[in-house]
């Protein structure tokens, strides 16, 4: 077995480094790392001009134990079979169902191939003259079963994407989610734009992750350029994701306090969330951080002023978000719906590969901020909160112990800062080179790979937003659940439809 090149976390490598493997040994490899303790997170198809032959992809591992990332260059070729790695590593599926539908490359064996972003009925007719079939829809047949569609479009402001249930009853048997309907191409659209446009399509692959997404795409440009951030640069932008982070875990608790009914955790969530989203605000000008980070480093620093007011400001916030918390977890209503709804187990969880709040709330202890520190978080260690009940009530829990631990940081890093420079020069990055930047967003994991061709230019870009590796746990928490409890969970997941779709 080719044993893979190892780097870590905002490293880059040159392509040539990467050992090389046919598509046949590619379940091999999966099962490989699998069996070392790492997790696949990224395939990245290179493009005309990265590589000498098309076809090639880089596959990147992480090892959180070791801190260390794993790559490889595979030949897929369009049209030719190869042994599906998902039979053995489930992690895998979505990841090859991706390269099925981007490069045609097809994976013998894989148990759930079917498209995942694209939708082939709505594709013009072909030759023939017949459109393709719809979307083939799993389903349980036998008397007293019964189906229901929700979506794309919903009653809510909310995103599209379509859900299926199976259903006895009340009980739901399965359900299948069908996703792609906010495909934009942004992959695509990061390599052809110039260099200030990328900025702005990394901050909108998921519009409540800007910071998330914006501070991986830099680090990945950064890596690529060999650059190191000055400290100052790296405070403020530790200072940004973690007030992100605060907005919606203080959002996602109001929404699950909505959902049932219990009206004062709702309202007072909410009013928090928009406290932070105000910080945010004063310090780039926008709610969400938009225009905030920059390849090599920041625009914006709180000055002496805002940091004195910030501190008041956020003891106040502090107050009322524990409180507002001792209210919400203190009913028995709400703990009566809480507790026992939407289940991942642990071993569920493993694998299917999930991060973030959910994996956390299942016993699995995945952090980037830990395992593959980056910025700041290399010297100041907000320590990993989890659960192992894997319910409703595990992923609130998991949100409001980070909660309070991100307002902990949040203050420590306003009051030990001492401004400095806030950008260092970019150089032009090298030929044939590739990085992989981590950074743990609200939602979990946030991969950004990029690779530059021949002349330097980009010639490949990868997104891994954390919705991609846990939409599939959520038709797993449903299995078994009243339909009726549907809104409830889903919104403890609180996942991306654009950040899957990109």
């Amino acid at each position: 077995m080719t044993a893979p090149r190892w780097t870590a976390n905002g490293v880059a490598v040159p392509l040539a480094e990467l050992p090389a493997i046919a598509a046949a040994s590619f379940a091999d490899a999966c099962a490989a790392r699998d069996a070392e303790g790492a997790r696949l997170i990224a395939l990245m198809p290179l493009a005309e001009g990265a590589r000498e032959r098309s076809g090639e992809t880089v596959v990147v591992w992480a090892d959180d134990a070791g801190g260390r990332l794993a790559m490889l260059r595979v030949r897929f070729a369009a049209g030719e079979p190869f042994p599906s790695a998902t039979p053995r590593v489930p992690s895998a599926q979505a990841f090859e169902r991706e390269l099925w539908e981007d490069l045609g490359a097809v994976p013998e064996g894989h148990p759930w191939l079917k498209p995942l972003r694209r939708h082939p009925e709505l594709a013009p007719a072909g030759q023939g003259g017949t459109a393709a079939a719809a979307h083939p829809f799993f389903r349980v047949e036998g008397a007293g079963i019964h189906e229901v569609a929700v979506g794309p479009v919903h009653a809510g402001i909310i995103e599209p994407g379509h859900f299926r249930f199976q259903c006895r009853g009340e009980e739901v048997l399965s359900l299948e989610i069908h996703l792609g309907y906010q495909h934009r191409g942004a992959e695509r659209a990061l390599c052809r734009a110039a260099g200030p446009l990328r900025l702005a399509v990394a901050e909108s692959a998921a519009g409540d992750t800007v910071i998330g997404h914006a501070r991986a795409h830099c680090a990945a440009m950064e890596a690529l350029a060999g650059v190191e951030l000055p400290l100052g640069a790296q405070v403020v932008r530790g200072i940004a994701l973690e007030l992100e982070r605060l907005a919606n875990h203080a959002g996602d608790l109001g929404a699950l306090a909505g959902d049932i009914g219990f009206l004062p955790g709702a309202s007072w969530f909410g009013r928090l969330r928009g406290e932070f989203l105000n910080l945010l605000l004063e310090l780039t000008g926008n709610r969400f951080g938009r225009g905030l980070l920059i390849p090599g480093g920041v625009r914006f620093a709180p000055d002496d002023g805002q940091r004195r007011d910030w501190g008041a400001r956020l003891d106040r916030i502090e107050r009322d978000l524990g409180a507002t918390a001792d209210v919400v977890f203190g009913a028995a209503s709400v703990l009566s719906r809480f507790e026992g709804t939407g289940v991942v187990t642990r071993e569920v969880a493993e694998e299917l590969g999930v991060v973030g709040p959910v994996a956390r709330a299942s016993g699995l202890s995945r952090d980037v901020r830990r395992d593959h520190p980056s910025g700041i978080h290399r010297f100041a260690i907000i320590p990993v909160s989890g659960g192992d009940t894997g319910d409703v009530m595990a992923r609130a829990m998991v949100r409001w112990l980070e909660a309070q631990r991100s307002l902990v940081f949040v203050r420590e890093q306003l009051a030990e800062f001492r401004g400095g420079p806030l950008v260092a020069a970019l150089p032009a990055p090298p030929p044939a080179s590739v990085a992989a930047a981590l950074v743990e967003g609200w939602r979990g994991e946030i991969v950004h790979v990029a690779a530059t061709a021949n002349d330097g230019s980009l010639g490949g870009y990868r997104i891994v937003d954390p919705s991609f590796h846990n939409w599939f746990a959520l038709t797993m928490a449903l299995r078994g659940e009243q339909i009726s409890d549907f809104p409830l969970v889903n919104k403890s997941f609180n996942l991306s439809y654009a950040g899957h779709d990109l």
